[in-house]
């Protein structure tokens, strides 16, 4: 029991965990406003048992639904919904893991900010073309766009 317990610690330190999250509030200090993302952080607050539960069921989703999109490769506006969904499924499962405010600040980082606009711009626009447009080309090609910038993102 033991070896699980530092096996657990070692898991939460290497996602940016130190303790229990519940332990972790921010004091508010005289003068100091909190930005959205702190406030979206404090009110989010989860254990780490739910992190990793979120964390799972999200990518196990996201991994579901992006190869569940294989099978309906040859109607491109069915697989640009159920690629796209799957792919925000997955982005959202690192949200859990990292939390919120971790995970924008790290899709804002310098070297990432291109392709971070081109991911969430192709999958805005992929969704777009398959809901309202109801054009296959747009949608493949808004759906290639979005596996490049995944590419280059990784």
């Amino acid at each position: 029991m033991e070896k699980m317990n530092h096996a657990f610690e070692k898991m939460k330190m290497l996602v940016g965990m130190e303790g229990d999250d519940d332990q972790q509030q921010p004091a508010l200090e005289e003068g100091n406003s909190f930005s959205f993302m702190d406030d979206f952080n404090r009110q989010c607050s989860l254990t780490t048992k739910q992190r990793f539960y979120g964390f799972a069921i999200c990518l196990v989703a996201g991994l579901t639904c992006t190869l569940l999109s294989i099978l309906v490769f040859f109607h491109p506006i069915k697989f640009g919904i159920t690629f796209t969904f799957g792919n925000l499924l997955s982005l959202g499962s690192t949200a859990f893991l990292i939390g919120p405010k971790r995970q924008v600040s790290m899709m804002l980082d310098p070297v990432r900010i291109y392709a971070t606009a081109i991911y969430l711009a192709s999958m805005i626009i992929a969704l777009f073309c398959a809901f309202y447009v109801h054009n296959k080309l747009l949608t493949l090609l808004a759906i290639i766009l979005e596996f490049g910038a995944l590419i280059w993102y990784v």
